[in-house]
């Protein structure tokens, strides 16, 4: 019972273990918010990435792909059909996205990506991350009247985006309108242009009567030319393939915090792609019109600025990665999902082994794999620099207990004498080395668990006192700071600065305990 009563004593009266407790409160406290916040991006980061890349991926190692993806997927399910719950095939192909914005021509590189539209959805969360609510629920290549949500559903902050009430139809027949008024314009100059030209060349300087043609087509009559696909296609009424640009692609955020887009579901934009056919030496480059019909956007910045996506048929056609003789296509990649509980990596070593080594079988993590181990090395290292400072705690209850050792010799020689044995003196050390750890690290662990839980209202208070964004959701794509509290990471962190703290007062407690009572007494 004394050993508790004199270590409780020197919890109370020894203010300079108020150091120690405080190293520890803030080394736990810290621990647990970085380990929380980097969890939290973990788990976003990767539900992003799970969200566009399905549990397996077959693909081809060449660009023109493999042929017939039908027979492919047959032979995909006799080999794991059990275990696979929906599969579609895919072209991913680097291209160049052209538009026009305010009479400039702006070109992006991309990934382009033909899908079907009709089995995409079962592989992956593609859907859920397109700005039209009925494209989330059965997504095609359509384009809707409207109806594209105005800012982002799943942050409470989020910029408003007021273009995006006119998206769609409505947009298109307007601009429709606005490009039939100016190429009315343009004719009218063209014609006037060509009647002075006609003055000027004639011999009395009088110009000729327009004819009934040059009324007509007064391009034509100025010597311009107007392709007959391009005239019979009217954008008021009709579009091109739809495709589903990512939403990096063509937006940018104003100084005021407003997102401001520079292309819009319901405008058109030109795809070239290379081209090689399965009998080609030579690559070659093509293009083709689209019309926007949907934006794609995962908070992932490598994907929102360079994923499109299209109609997988017309994209094999543009590629000519279709046989003439039986229409049969080529593909990519096949998207595999699997069933859950299934173990990804078993199905990859099932496929690995019976397809040749023409093909390459990853698993999302696979694919992911250097992204995701230098975020985990990254965990890794902050958790051994942030223990240091638990270390240094440590050291300081070293060095409190050596002092009290010192200046307690005395009264260590008087316990001695009255009975006390050498473990019950080493007991009362070791207490109070427990006693340090478990004040320091339930403090710690409360202070942390509040701050991380609280961690965007604080973020919002020193925005507000500093005028500047602590956390910038352009940055980092996330509009709240993602935190993920794990109790087993909470537990391990608590219990090793406990650990550390006793383990500090191991080698003055043994000193103490091994003081020969007369020299303790004799001491001065």
């Amino acid at each position: 019972m004394y050993k508790f009563l004199l270590c409780w004593r020197y919890l109370r009266t020894r203010y300079i273990a108020l150091a120690s407790i405080i190293s520890v409160t803030l080394g736990v406290a810290t621990m647990i918010v970085v380990n929380s916040v980097m969890a939290g991006f973990s788990r976003e980061m990767q539900t992003r990435i799970h969200g566009i890349l399905s549990d397996v991926v077959l693909e081809s190692q060449s660009m023109t792909g493999f042929f017939d993806p039908d027979r492919h997927m047959a032979m995909v399910r006799e080999i794991a059909g059990d275990d696979i719950e929906g599969m579609t095939p895919t072209v991913h192909v680097p291209a160049m996205l052209a538009f026009n914005y305010t009479g400039q021509r702006i070109v992006r590189p991309i990934t382009l990506i033909g899908i079907d539209p009709a089995t995409y959805g079962n592989v992956g969360d593609y859907s859920q991350y397109l700005q039209h609510p009925e494209n989330q629920k059965n997504f095609s290549f359509t384009l809707h009247d409207g109806g594209y949500r105005t800012r982002d559903p799943n942050a409470k902050d989020a910029p408003e985006r007021p273009q995006m009430e006119d998206a769609g139809w409505k947009m298109r027949r307007r601009r429709a309108e606005l490009d039939r008024l100016w190429r009315e314009e343009d004719a009218r100059q063209a014609a006037e242009l060509a009647a002075a030209t006609a003055k000027l060349e004639s011999p009395d300087g009088v110009a000729a009567s327009p004819t009934e043609e040059s009324v007509a087509d007064p391009f034509k009559s100025a010597g311009a030319t107007v392709e007959p696909e391009a005239a019979e296609f009217d954008p008021a009424k009709s579009t091109w393939p739809g495709i589903v640009l990512g939403i990096g692609l063509v937006n940018y955020q104003r100084g005021d915090g407003e997102e401001h887009f520079l292309c819009l579901p319901g405008d058109d934009v030109t795809i070239t792609v290379p081209s090689a056919s399965s009998m080609d030496t030579e690559i070659k480059g093509t293009y083709d019109f689209f019309t926007v019909v949907d934006l794609y956007e995962s908070k992932m910045s490598e994907y929102d600025s360079s994923f499109c996506f299209v109609p997988l048929k017309n994209l094999q056609e543009l590629l000519q990665m279709v046989d003439k003789q039986t229409g049969i296509g080529y593909a990519s990649a096949i998207q595999i999902k699997l069933k859950p509980g299934v173990n990804p990596d078993v199905v990859r070593d099932k496929l690995r082994a019976a397809f040749p080594e023409f093909y390459s079988v990853q698993t999302w993590r696979d694919k992911q794999g250097p992204l995701l181990a230098a975020v985990q090395m990254e965990t890794a290292i902050l958790n051994v620099l942030l223990f240091l400072i638990i270390a240094v705690a440590g050291f300081g209850i070293l060095a409190i207990f050596y002092m009290i050792v010192v200046e307690k010799t005395r009264d260590i020689g008087i316990l001695k004498s009255l009975g006390a044995p050498g473990r019950g003196i080493m007991g009362i050390f070791l207490t109070y080395g427990l006693s340090l750890g478990t004040v320091g690290s339930g403090a710690g662990m409360v202070l942390g668990l509040l701050f991380a839980l609280n961690i965007n209202e604080i973020a919002g208070l020193l925005a507000w006192v500093t005028g500047q964004e602590v956390f910038d959701p352009s940055i980092y794509y996330f509009y709240e700071i993602p935190v993920d509290i794990s109790p087993f990471t909470v537990g391990w962190i608590v219990l090793g600065a406990v650990a550390i703290a006793v383990m500090a007062s191991v080698l003055p407690a043994r000193r103490a305990a091994r003081l020969h009572p007369v020299e303790a007494l004799r001491y001065e």
